[in-house]
């Protein structure tokens, strides 16, 4: 296939594809926003370890849906760059809070050094530099860009790395859904199964730094007009052009593929 053939396998661009973050036990540790407020006013100290969460279900083409739900990030550290766990005990407010749950807390095999304490992962600083984030499970392939460090559960992927604003630009566009929607299985009720094994087989473009530059642009007034909940898609079919453009489609090969909304 013609795409295929210019492109470049995910697997070799310079990019980490991740699993979000598994608590073991969600309701001690994911909370709303009630909640969060309660546990801040007991301990200012609290809301630092307090993050903004995004579920799979959250999960729109360059956008999501906040559902104000919180994470404990009470992390379990990473050995090798030198940060060590969390100490629950410097969050008496969020220590309490956890308390109630100890005994399930306790029985968890994806604990970390203690049961107040997230189980280990290595990439915990990915959360929180510009990622891409979609949902593990999903009818509409949507990705969004996300450069405010939200956490995910673990029903999304986040990727990092080189160029990841066009690759989000990439991966929501017409031409990715037309030549890539098949390589995903189908499972019951029309959904697609996105792990990472098949995301590494999908060869896309690489492109310079100042054209994803170009990208990132766009993304961001996307991302803008999403949470002024106005219509991109004036940008999304530039955004379609312009990677046409860069694949060199000739009219009717853009005219086959045309504009794709998965609804």
């Amino acid at each position: 296939m013609k795409i295929e053939r210019i492109g470049i396998p995910l697997k070799d661009w310079d990019i980490k594809i991740n699993y979000g973050i598994k608590t073991g036990f969600n309701d001690a540790f994911i909370i709303d926003g009630a909640k969060r407020r309660e546990l801040i006013d007991q301990d200012p100290k609290s809301e630092e370890i307090i993050r903004p969460i995004l579920r799979g279900r959250d999960i729109k083409k360059y956008g999501y849906n906040f559902a104000d739900l919180w994470l404990i990030n009470s992390h379990n550290g990473i050995k090798e760059k030198g940060i060590s766990p969390i100490i629950i005990e410097d969050y008496p407010a969020v220590k309490k809070h956890l308390e109630q749950y100890y005994t399930q807390l306790e029985k968890r095999t994806d604990k970390g050094c203690t049961p107040y304490n997230l189980r280990n992962c290595a990439y915990m600083e990915d959360f929180f530099i510009p990622k891409i984030i979609y949902p593990n499970m999903t009818k509409f392939l949507p990705f969004v860009y996300d450069n405010m460090s939200f956490l995910t559960n673990q029903k999304c992927f986040i990727i990092t790395g080189n160029n990841i604003e066009y690759l989000t630009a990439f991966l929501n566009s017409s031409l990715f859904k037309y030549c890539y929607r098949d390589n995903f299985p189908e499972l019951q009720g029309g959904t697609r199964e996105l792990s990472k094994i098949f995301f590494d087989k999908v060869s896309v473009l690489k492109i310079s730094k100042t054209i994803n530059n170009q990208f990132k642009e766009l993304i961001l007034k996307i991302n803008k007009l999403k949470q002024d909940d106005c219509s991109t898609k004036d940008l999304e079919l530039n955004i379609d052009n312009l990677i046409f453009s860069l694949y060199g489609l000739t009219n009717n090969e853009k005219r086959e593929i045309g504009f794709i909304e998965i609804h």
